[in-house]
């Protein structure tokens, strides 16, 4: 895809953490250029850079800093925009953009679950998207929406089990960074040398999304997987990256090589399609009796695989193991990027 083809991006919520993320990793995407910024009230009709009170790790890009913020209504000089806003207005905000003809691709809670919105990682159900023809916002416009951050790793951990083996029962335990509470996030007061064992809403997500996900695409829409999760959100004192032990019951007979290897092996559909920001391999199984470990892996490829290790028997269940994805970039960002990746090789942007 050569320059003068790039899609035009919008990015809504642009001042926030996420809508930070998506400027950061779009800079020197091959076939996606910022053409807009969008942000509240008070942040529309500054330049970015002023508006804007830059989080990220790398620079503030030039050529966005002068772009001056919009507010976040339709009329976006765009082809599509991905959503980093808050879910206390995304619902209105999203569904006013889709209605107006334009794809948004969002990271907000509201549509998740709804019937003919794909919940969408594209090397778990790259065929969801599919319902996005059962939409009615506009002849153009749709909603394509991210899991939660903890969810992406759950359920990417899942996949190759759930397709091996089936599922009966999950239990997870979640370790959650301090930037998948956007900024400024969690009192250091709160924070500092503690875990708060309760993050509101999260263990209803990651207790329905995966079921979703792994759920089967039919004439009348998705027929949910059908296997139980009890999930213990935490947040503690990690900048990146979210941890979870998880153990599972298969609802066949398996070996822990049999598992080890269902790990190993697993390719997705979207292997061969070259898209940008897809790594290769997704899952990454680590040997290491102390990882994976977000100091050492949560950034490494770029932030987008799901690391795996300490696979073993469970004593309660059948089999555990621990799971680590970088939650503003896998979990958020560069998840929604990689979704808009795949919507342009099938034909939807």
């Amino acid at each position: 895809m050569t320059t003068d083809r790039k899609r035009r991006v919008g990015i809504l919520g642009a001042t926030g953490a996420v809508g930070q993320k998506f400027v950061e990793l779009l800079a020197d995407h091959p076939w996606f250029k910022i053409t807009a910024v969008a942000a509240s009230e008070r942040s529309a009709g500054r330049a970015y850079g002023d508006a804007v009170n830059w989080i990220g790790s790398t620079p503030l890009p030039g050529g966005i800093a002068g772009m001056p913020v919009s507010a976040s209504e339709p009329g976006l000089d765009c082809d599509f925009v991905f959503s980093g806003l808050d879910s206390s207005v995304a619902f209105e905000i999203e569904g006013n953009f889709a209605r107006s003809g334009l794809p948004v691709i969002s990271n907000a809670k509201n549509y998740r679950m709804q019937p003919d919105v794909p919940l969408l990682i594209p090397e778990v159900n790259p065929d969801h998207t599919r319902l996005i023809k059962s939409q009615t916002f506009s002849d153009r416009g749709y909603i394509v929406t991210n899991p939660n951050c903890s969810t992406v790793g759950l359920a990417s951990a899942l996949k190759p089990l759930y397709d091996s083996f089936g599922l009966t029962k999950v239990i997870v335990t979640t370790m959650q960074a301090l930037s998948g509470a956007g900024y400024p996030g969690v009192a250091s007061l709160d924070i500092l040398a503690n875990v708060v064992p309760h993050i509101g809403g999260e263990e209803d997500k990651v207790e329905t999304e995966p079921q979703k996900l792994l759920g089967k695409l039919t004439d009348d829409g998705i027929r949910y997987a059908d296997f139980a999760v009890s999930a213990h959100c935490n947040r503690v004192p990690v900048l990146d990256g979210h941890t979870e032990c998880v153990s599972v019951q298969l609802a066949e007979r398996a070996s822990l090589d049999d598992v080890r290897q269902a790990f190993e092996s697993f390719v997705s559909d979207i292997d061969d399609l070259g898209l940008p920001f897809a790594p290769r391999p997704f899952i990454r199984v680590l040997p290491g009796a102390a990882d994976p470990q977000p100091r050492k892996h949560v950034s490494m490829h770029g932030g987008m695989p799901v690391w795996i290790g300490r696979l073993r028997p469970c004593n309660v269940l059948e089999f555990r193991f621990v799971v680590l994805v970088h939650n503003t970039v896998r979990g958020a960002a560069g998840g929604a990027i990689l979704n808009a990746e795949l919507l342009v090789e099938q034909g939807y942007l």
